[in-house]
């Protein structure tokens, strides 16, 4: 089925101009076609419809996910953060404390791609050594890519040491691109990198929504 993705605000990619109520036009993991929602709609009537608050933009990239995933512990909520806190938990020693297993590593690892999905994160870099992190991953749909050069610390923030959203994005929106993209609730993309990618209410990767806000 068809499905057509449209939002207040359509940015293709970096340098492209933005499209006023655009929209996206998605059959299987597939972009089919872009440009304005009344005209796609028009073409497509049996269309399913998901429109969307704020900007649609190509998904984020996020680097060093190695170090994200399985230098990092995420408590899984509600059951530990009472005695754990819910921030992520980072460093040899308190990491050490934790007498982390493989099993633990990737349910802290799904809890983690979880949280990128909810940034409209839709790749990642990095090289994974633990079986059952690389194994969370795969099943998130995140795509992974060779480690790559980057200043700064890894961080959950795509835009972490970033000047502009666009330089977070990853891909562009064209027919016959992979149907990776996210939606944000925000009014332009100056307002997506003052606020931050947590503005995001939706990601969809090959055609899956594989996050929605509530």
């Amino acid at each position: 089925m068809r499905t057509l993705h449209t939002a207040e605000l359509l940015v293709p990619g970096p340098g492209a101009a933005p499209l006023r109520d655009g929209a996206v036009l998605v059959e299987g993991d597939r972009i089919e076609a872009l440009g304005p929602f009344a005209e796609l709609a028009a073409r497509n009537p049996h269309a399913r419809v998901r429109r969307w608050p704020g900007v649609l933009t190509p998904g984020l990239l996020v680097r060093g996910a190695d170090t994200l995933l399985e230098r990092t512990y995420y408590p899984d909520d509600p059951y530990e953060t009472a005695e754990l806190g819910s921030e992520p938990i980072s460093g040899p020693d308190a990491l050490d404390a934790l007498k982390m297993t493989e099993a633990r590593w990737g349910n802290s690892a799904r809890r983690g791609t979880q949280k990128l999905l909810a940034r409209g994160v839709v790749a990642v870099t990095g090289r994974f050594a633990i079986p059952a992190v690389r194994t969370a991953v795969v099943r998130s749909g995140l795509t992974v890519l060779p480690p790559a050069p980057y200043e700064g610390l890894p961080a959950l923030d795509p835009f972490a040491g970033r000047e502009s959203a666009a330089d977070a994005f990853h891909g562009v929106l064209e027919p016959g691109a992979p149907a990776r993209f996210a939606v944000f609730a925000v009014a332009d993309e100056a307002e997506l990198r003052s606020r931050g990618a947590t503005t995001c209410v939706a990601t969809v990767i090959g055609g899956r929504l594989l996050h929605r806000r509530r």
